[in-house]
């Protein structure tokens, strides 16, 4: 299951909170770890993980003593409607005073929708007109 692999690489909170100030623009252990208040251990490993899994990227800024930005990767970058809808979805049942956050197109300043929409028809999508069929990829790992 696509989502259970999706899961087994990002599924906890502070992979996915890191991931989400990177997307802000943190690219520093330091100011990521200031940012969500995290011990630097379960950081370095969290940061690790999302390296090995190739969603961010290590990227030297500074030679002695080695430091490194960690910029997203297009895999890490292909996170973020992902991302977006989590939010989106906290927004909506637990933002009782409103949305903490409010996502903008930077072009024209008007706050941004997600949808999910039809590439042939372009229509837009609600979740009850979706339904699955099996991928090429269903039972390949069955042996």
């Amino acid at each position: 299951c696509s989502i259970a692999a999706t899961l087994n690489i990002i599924g906890d909170r502070w992979s996915l909170l890191i991931l989400r100030d990177v997307f802000r623009g943190g690219h520093r252990f330091s100011e990521i770890q200031a940012d969500l208040g995290i011990a630097k251990n379960l950081l370095s490993d969290r940061l690790s993980r999302l390296v090995e899994h190739g969603l961010l990227e290590r990227v030297p800024y500074q030679a002695r003593p080695v430091r490194y930005d960690y910029c997203l990767t297009a895999k890490g970058a292909d996170l973020s409607p992902a991302l977006i809808a989590l939010m989106g979805w906290g927004d909506r049942w637990y933002a009782t005073e409103g949305a903490p956050t409010v996502l903008i197109h930077e072009h024209c300043g008007q706050p941004l929708e997600q949808a999910v929409r039809c590439p042939s028809c372009e229509e837009i999508v609600s979740p009850g007109q979706i339904r699955s069929r099996p991928g090429p990829g269903r039972n390949k790992h069955v042996k």
